[in-house]
C-alpha cells in the first residue's frame, strides 16, 4: 500500500506539470512543437530517460551474466550516431521547419514513399514503445498489485490513462518538463540501488570500481571472433545505425529536438544526450557484476532469465531488502517506462494527424486521436503479454531491426538521389512494395544463413535491411525510366 501510494503521489507531480504547461496554450502548435521554446539543456537531460527507459532499467544489468559488458561496444557507436544526427539530419529538418521529419519524403522523393516512411515509423513505435512499457507493468504488478488482487488488465488501462491525462492538452510541451523530472527520478533510483549493493557487499565506492575492474564479467571488447554476435565492429557498427535510425529517423526522438528555439540549439541537446548515454549504461551493467559477486558471495544460483537479475535481488532474493529500497526501484521502472511512453503516443498522434491524415491544424482530431492510440497502445501490450518468449532487449531491437530498416533505406535514397521528384516517379511509386519486401527477404537470408552455416544476424540486421530497401529504391528508378 504504501508502494501504491507513493506512485499515486508521483503521478500526481506529472498530472501538475501537465497543468502548469497547458496554462499558456493547447494549441496543435503547442501540442506538436512546443512553440519552439524549448531550453536545450531541459531536452537533452530529459531525452536519457525517454531512451533509457525500463527496458534498459532491468535488461542491461541482466545482460552482463551473458554477454559480460561487451554492450558498452554498440554504446560507443551510440555517440558517433549522435554526432551525424547532429550534423547531417538535424540541418536539413530545420530548414525545411518540419512539424514531422517524414514530410522529408514527400519533399524529395513522393507522396507514397512520406505515406510508407510514416506508416512504418507508426507499427515501428507501437510495437517498440508497447514492449517497453508491458515491463514496467508487469514489474509493477509483481511488486505491488498481484497482492491485492488487481488484474493485469486492470494495471494497464489505468498506467495509460494517467499518462494520456496529463498530455491530453500540450504534448510534447509538457513532455519536455516531465521527462526532465522522470530522469531525476530513474537515475537517482539508479544511484541509490547501487549503493544499497555496494553495502551488502561491504565495500567503500572505490573498492566497488576495482572490484567491477577485476571480475571476469568486465570483460567490454570482442576482437577476436567474427562470428560471435559480440564483436566489437559489429557492435560499434550497429550502434551507430541503430542511433541514425531509431533516433534521427523515428518522430518520437526528433520531436523533442525540434522544440529547441534554434538550430545550434538542437546540435548542442543532440552531442551533450549522446555524451551522456554511455556512462550511464555503464552504471547500469556496473550494477548487474555487483549484483553477480554479491550472489556468488551469498552462495546463491543466478537466474536462468538475464531479465530476472535486478527483480530479484530488489525482492530480497539474496539479501534481505527494505521497503525503501522496492520503492526507490519501482520508481525508476515507472519513471524509466513513463518517460518514453508519454513521448511516444505523443509523437504517435503528431504524425498520424499531420503525415497519415494531412490535417496539420485540425484539433477535434488531434484529440480523439490521441484516444485513439492510447486505447491501441492497450491493446498492443495485452497482445505483447501473451507473445513474448525472448529476452526484452532483443526482442526490441530484433522487432526494430526489420521495421525501421526501410526507413534507413527510405531516407537514404532520399539524401542521396537528389531532390528533383521527376526522377524519382518510379521508385516513390514502388515505394510500400520495396519496404513491405525488404524485411521479408531479410528474414529469409537470415533463416537461410542459420540453416547452413549456423549463424545468426544479430543488431546488424538493421543495416542489412536498410541497404536492401536502398538498393530495390534504386533498381526501380532504373528499370521504370
Amino acid at each position: 500500500m504504501l508502494i501504491l501510494l507513493v506512485i499515486l503521489a508521483y503521478f500526481g507531480l506529472l498530472w501538475l506539470m501537465g497543468r502548469f504547461t497547458r496554462r499558456h496554450s493547447n494549441s496543435n502548435e503547442t501540442f506538436y512543437r512546443g512553440n519552439r521554446q524549448s531550453p536545450w539543456y531541459m531536452v537533452a537531460f530529459g531525452m536519457v530517460g525517454a531512451s533509457i527507459s525500463g527496458v534498459t532499467f532491468v535488461s542491461v544489468p541482466g545482460m552482463v551474466m551473458v554477454s559480460d559488458m561487451t554492450y558498452i561496444q554498440t554504446c560507443l557507436g551510440f555517440i558517433i550516431g549522435y554526432f551525424i544526427v547532429a550534423w547531417v539530419l538535424l540541418p536539413t529538418f530545420y530548414r525545411l521547419n518540419l512539424t514531422t521529419i517524414y514530410t522529408l519524403l514527400k519533399e524529395r522523393v513522393g507522396m507514397r514513399a512520406y505515406k510508407t516512411g510514416a506508416s512504418f515509423f507508426l507499427l515501428s513505435k507501437m510495437t517498440g514503445a508497447a514492449v517497453r512499457f508491458y515491463l514496467a507493468s508487469i514489474i509493477l504488478q509483481t511488486f505491488v498489485l498481484d497482492a491485492m488482487g488487481v488484474p493485469f488488465e486492470v494495471t494497464v488501462v489505468a498506467m495509460v490513462l494517467l499518462i494520456w491525462l496529463y498530455t491530453r492538452r500540450s504534448g510534447i510541451a509538457t513532455l519536455v518538463w516531465t521527462d526532465t523530472f522522470q530522469t531525476v527520478v530513474m537515475l537517482t533510483a539508479l544511484l541509490l540501488i547501487i549503493h544499497n549493493v555496494t553495502d551488502e557487499l561491504g565495500l567503500s565506492l572505490a573498492d566497488a570500481v576495482d572490484a567491477v575492474a577485476e571480475n571476469s564479467h568486465s570483460r567490454m571488447f570482442v576482437t577476436d571472433d567474427w562470428m560471435s554476435k559480440q564483436n566489437f565492429w559489429k557492435q560499434f557498427l550497429s550502434g551507430i545505425f541503430i542511433v541514425v535510425v531509431m533516433t534521427g529517423l523515428d518522430q518520437d526522438m526528433m520531436q523533442k529536438n525540434l522544440t529547441c528555439k534554434t538550430l545550434g540549439d538542437a546540435k548542442k541537446d543532440m552531442c551533450t544526450y549522446g555524451f551522456a548515454f554511455a556512462p550511464v549504461n555503464l552504471l547500469f551493467m556496473s550494477l548487474g557484476v555487483l549484483i553477480i559477486m554479491l550472489v556468488q558471495k551469498q552462495g546463491g544460483t543466478l537466474p536462468e532469465a538475464p531479465d530476472q537479475l535486478l527483480p530479484m535481488f530488489v525482492q530480497g532474493e539474496w539479501s534481505a531488502v527494505d521497503t525503501p529500497l522496492s520503492i526507490i526501484f519501482v520508481l525508476g521502472i515507472v519513471a524509466a517506462c513513463f518517460s518514453s511512453a508519454d513521448s511516444a503516443l505523443t509523437a504517435m498522434t503528431t504524425s498520424f494527424c499531420v503525415d497519415i491524415c494531412g490535417r496539420k491544424d485540425d484539433e477535434v482530431l488531434r484529440r480523439r486521436t490521441h484516444i485513439a492510440m492510447a486505447v491501441m497502445f492497450v491493446a498492443f501490450v495485452l497482445l505483447f503479454r501473451v507473445i513474448n518468449s525472448t529476452s526484452v532487449i532483443d526482442a526490441i531491437y530484433v522487432m526494430c531491426s526489420y521495421t525501421y530498416g526501410p526507413l534507413l533505406g527510405l531516407f537514404a535514397y532520399a539524401f542521396i538521389a537528389g531532390r528533383n521528384t521527376d526522377r524519382h516517379h518510379a521508385a516513390d511509386a514502388l515505394a510500400p512494395y520495396i519496404a513491405i519486401a525488404s524485411p521479408l527477404l531479410c528474414f529469409a537470408i537470415d533463416s537461410l544463413t542459420n540453416h547452413f552455416t549456423g549463424y545468426r544476424f544479430g543488431y546488424e540486421l538493421l543495416m542489412l535491411n536498410g541497404l536492401i530497401t536502398l538498393a530495390g529504391l534504386f533498381a526501380a528508378r532504373r528499370i521504370r525510366k
